[in-house]
């Protein structure tokens, strides 16, 4: 069905879910278009693009004619699904990006079948619970390979992920396309933080000051540390460490030249150094 590319309606929510293509990508796709035409319809709900979207801006662009299938969903929840199913299937997402598409498909798809199990079953919630926790974690774990622990994990990510992307979609961006170095684990653990909390990680890894703030706090931590661990060592036990690791160095230094009296050497020393220790005791 063809229809003016001023009627096609861009969903900001439906936009960030697709994986953006680097500048070789973009400009390759650009060219085939330029070159075939768009072979590949834009797929359309009520009036909403919702695949095509590096496609829509080219063909905007340069005026291109074009063709769309319309789809029908129940909700917009079903929607989204159906896009991280499309886009899992076609492209080698990075790690965190892979998660965050496990954890938001188990999300949605707990959101649908919560409401269609309370237009069915209002009476009886438990049907609503064994559906959300326990057949939908298990179907998608043997969906995508992964555990069902797996699964509530990355739904946790998602939350997260999802509360930063409220607060800066380029953060969201520089989360999902690996540009950063916070962990899975780090980001899960934001799930429960305060509203407050969320916005000032959003805001400082859009800025670039998070990772600085989070490397500093780091370095405190493992001083303090390091400074608690001091005061508890015996100071016998310090002068011992360092004979044991002075003898171990000897040894990695002999070990490939099989030379009997440096070997010999370097256990007199160290028992030498035993004996003056011995001797200090008193």
């Amino acid at each position: 069905m063809a229809i003016d590319i001023s009627e096609i309606i861009i969903d900001e929510g439906f936009k960030m879910l697709l994986p953006p293509l680097d500048d070789m990508e973009l400009a390759g796709l650009e060219e085939q278009l330029l070159r075939d035409g768009c072979i590949h319809p834009l797929v359309l709900w009520n009036g909403i693009l919702i695949d095509g979207h590096n496609r829509y801006g080219i063909i905007k662009e340069h005026n291109l004619a074009f063709d769309t299938i319309s789809m029908d969903f129940d909700s917009r929840e079903d929607v989204v699904i159906w896009i991280i199913k499309m886009q899992v299937s076609r492209r080698n997402l990075e790690p965190k990006h892979l998660s965050y598409f496990r954890g938001l498909h188990y999300n949605m798809e707990k959101l649908v079948q919560s409401t269609t199990a309370r237009r069915s079953y209002e009476h009886d919630k438990s049907q609503i619970e064994t559906l959300n926790e326990g057949s939908t974690a298990r179907r998608l774990a043997e969906h995508y390979n992964v555990s069902r622990n797996t699964i509530i994990r990355d739904s946790q990510l998602a939350n997260s992920i999802s509360a930063i992307g409220a607060h800066s979609p380029d953060a969201k961006r520089t989360i999902l396309a690996g540009d950063t170095r916070i962990t899975r684990q780090e980001i899960r653990q934001w799930h429960s933080e305060p509203e407050e909390t969320i916005r000032e990680i959003a805001l400082g890894i859009e800025d670039g000051t998070f990772m600085a703030r989070r490397n500093e706090e780091r370095a405190l931590m493992a001083a303090e540390s390091s400074d608690a661990d001091d005061a508890d060592i015996h100071p016998l036990e310090k002068m011992f460490g360092q004979m044991t690791d002075d003898f171990s160095a000897a040894l990695r230094a002999i070990a490939t030249q099989n030379d009997s009296i440096a070997l010999r050497t370097a256990l007199r020393s160290y028992i030498d150094r035993l004996e003056a220790l011995y001797e200090s005791v008193g």
